[in-house]
């Protein structure tokens, strides 16, 4: 890529953002939405996790295949690819007249998705190649998660109120239209120096993985273990299919020395817990508002803002303390304040008044708020720039395997605890598992982003980061695998 001046460097930022704002507000606009789409569809709550869980499953599926394949043909090329699926898809899915058809429009989008965000993430890497540059950069990155958490529910239940919930996804068209047309004009092309080969078996062996373990999860409560249990075995041996062939390949679609590096390791777990928490946190939050308290869809996206400013707040805040101080010090605060929310709903009941309500939100998004940048900015920051494509894909994926887990798991745990109880009456202890899980998930952030942010993990990324790229000139161009 060339170099670019500081003024086309921050429109790129910003042509990237917007690819981010549509999918992370397709998701929170969503969230608020369900609960309208449930009465008009007659969904059940396994329905419901899957008009989230459909989109976020294919887009961890194919999301290192997209970030691979913008490195070998044009990142460019990759994303405008990924604007016009995402937008075609979104208008599919306000026209979808049942369910079915929804999740697989929902299906459609996501492979637009898979296109967007691993795919920018690559591109505003290789345009900020100052280090502190690309932490403030992320940082901006993540205050755009943080517009759409305090955007979507408002928006959204705007939307639902005054029109119905098919408008949710008419926003995508004229921002995905913008983008798009910016991208032609101001985007540069580029792709790594050196083409990566397709990983079709890989490739399959993850949609298996991912697809297999989400559909056992989901539907456990209402098909019960043994009706399941295939499609765990099916998991369980992609997963052992992976970790046999991958290292195989020359040029895997995982290439899992990256995990010899403890802060990029550290990095995906953080990724998967903090994301689920965030699925599950916005699940449990928007059916307890709307199916338990009554608000109707405007209302219950208002009470959504004391999480959604601090996210939107704290964003940039942590992307400067990454820049300036490292990964630590975000990480803990993440990780600490996500902990005290779920305790607090988990342990007090948070939910039965208007004021612990209120504090596990703004605790919450101030958890959220700090956990993007340093995610993001380790997962990237010490792996050649050749592969900064799959690194990032990989990040992302992380992001999205999370927050599908936590949709299901929490679902699943919910629809464990109502079965055919009334929904306003058992909704409370019937949630509390899912609390204390989300709990756990914070708490993992907290002790991983302590152990894996150090001098000793430092040390690992520098060793694997040296490893790879001698590993890049030992390989001939155009060599194949060995799988």
């Amino acid at each position: 890529m060339p170099e670019l001046s500081p003024r086309r460097r921050l429109l790129v930022l910003a042509i990237c953002c917007m690819s981010l704002l549509i999918v992370s507000l397709d998701n929170t606009v969503l969230n608020v939405a369900l609960p309208s789409m449930q009465r008009d569809l007659h969904a059940t709550t396994s329905g419901l996790q899957w008009t989230i869980d459909a989109y976020t499953l294919v887009l961890a599926s194919l999301l290192m295949l997209a970030g691979s394949t913008a490195d070998r043909i044009g990142r460019k090329r990759v994303f405008m690819t990924g604007l016009v699926v995402f937008s075609i898809g979104s208008l599919l899915c306000s026209l979808a007249p049942n369910l079915s058809l929804l999740v697989v429009f929902r299906m459609v989008q996501a492979i637009g998705g898979s296109m967007l965000n691993p795919v920018a993430m690559s591109i505003i890497t290789n345009t900020f190649t100052d280090a502190r540059e690309r932490a403030r950069a992320i940082g901006v990155w993540g205050a755009v998660v943080g517009i759409s958490m305090a955007a979507g529910p408002l928006v959204g239940g705007l939307l639902v109120q005054s029109v119905s919930w098919r408008a949710i996804f008419w926003i995508n068209l004229p921002v995905g239209l913008a983008a798009l047309l910016l991208t032609l004009r101001f985007v540069p092309e580029s792709r790594a120096p050196k083409a990566r080969r397709p990983d079709p078996v890989g490739q399959l062996l993850v949609i298996a993985l991912f697809g297999s373990l989400t559909y056992g999860i989901i539907e456990a409560p209402d098909s019960g273990l043994t009706a399941v249990s295939p499609f765990m075995a099916i998991a369980f041996v992609a997963l052992l299919g992976l970790l046999w062939y991958e290292p195989r390949r020359a040029e895997p679609l995982i290439d899992l020395r990256f995990f010899r590096s403890a802060p990029f390791s550290g990095a995906t777990v953080i990724a998967i817990s903090a994301f689920a928490a965030l699925g599950g946190f916005l699940f449990l939050s928007t059916l307890y508002l709307q199916n338990v308290r009554g608000l109707d869809a405007l209302h219950a996206g208002l009470w959504m803002l004391p999480m959604a400013a601090p996210t939107f707040l704290c964003a940039p805040l942590s992307g400067r303390l990454v820049g300036s101080r490292g990964p630590r010090l975000p990480l803990l605060i993440a990780g600490a304040a996500m902990t005290a929310s779920g305790v607090l709903f988990a342990a007090f009941e948070a939910e039965t008044s208007n004021t612990t309500l209120l504090v596990g939100y703004v605790l919450f998004g101030i958890g959220f708020g700090f956990v993007n940048a340093p995610i993001t900015n380790t997962a990237v920051s010490g792996m050649p720039r050749a592969q900064a494509g799959v690194a990032a894909a990989v990040a992302s994926t992380s992001r999205q395997l999370g927050q599908t887990l936590g949709v299901a798991v929490i679902g699943a745990v919910l629809a464990s605890g109502i079965h055919s109880s009334a929904f306003r009456d058992t909704f409370v202890p019937a949630a509390r598992p899912g609390w204390w899980i989300l709990t756990a998930c914070g708490l993992s952030v907290l002790v991983l982003g302590f152990l894996t942010s150090g001098r000793w993990a430092h040390m690992t990324a520098e060793r694997t980061a040296e490893k790879l790229e001698s590993a890049e000139i030992r390989q001939p161009v155009g060599a194949s695998g060995r799988g």
